[in-house]
């Protein structure tokens, strides 16, 4: 599973709630027709991401798909009938976005319950696998573990996320966003 991850900060000029309700409308007409390879769409507030201008308030998309094929079709898909217009609205009301693309590498994605992102890297001189094994009782106990596989943007390289808050295993160093979720 592969999920594209998109993160976007509002206009000044449109408050917080109208913001949100134009998010909806758009992932509501993604859950109602989606294109192929589509699974689901997720959207969180978050605050105090590094990569936000002044930290500020921020949105963050979770966008599931079956593998990189759909994501040339969720790209067409988002603008075109009947996507188009709740797209065209909130894409007016964007002040700055970027994004990522992300793999599914341990556990089950958690859908909209993700409360927490964990961001971070691999730790210096540590090997994927031994990464992986050192994350297996997390992703055993609920989490969901993605990888980066390609990113636009300043995103970090794995991102865990959970439902309740977690303590990371020595050497892994995360920055951690509480999720508020907006969708579904």
């Amino acid at each position: 599973m592969l999920a594209y991850v998109f993160w976007h900060w509002k206009s000044d000029a449109v408050s917080p709630e109208t913001y949100e309700d134009m998010a909806r409308r758009f992932h509501a007409s993604l859950e109602q027709k989606g294109p192929r390879g589509f699974q689901a769409s997720h959207a969180f507030a978050i605050r105090g991401a590094d990569w936000i201008p002044n930290g500020g308030p921020a949105y963050e998309d979770w966008y599931l798909l079956d593998g990189s094929a759909s994501l040339d079709v969720l790209d067409r898909a988002a603008v075109s009938l009947p996507h188009q217009e709740p797209h065209d609205v909130i894409a007016r009301a964007v002040a700055g976005g970027t994004g990522g693309l992300y793999r599914l590498r341990q556990g089950t994605a958690l859908a909209g319950k993700a409360r927490h992102a964990h961001g971070f890297r691999k730790p210096e001189g540590m090997t994927y696998p031994a990464l992986y094994k050192l994350l297996e009782a997390t992703t055993a106990a609920g989490a969901a573990l993605w990888g980066r596989q390609m990113t636009l943007g300043p995103a970090r390289e794995f991102c865990l996320h959970s439902a309740a808050p977690l303590s990371l295993p020595a050497p892994i160093e995360a920055a951690t966003l509480s999720l508020a979720a907006i969708w579904p």
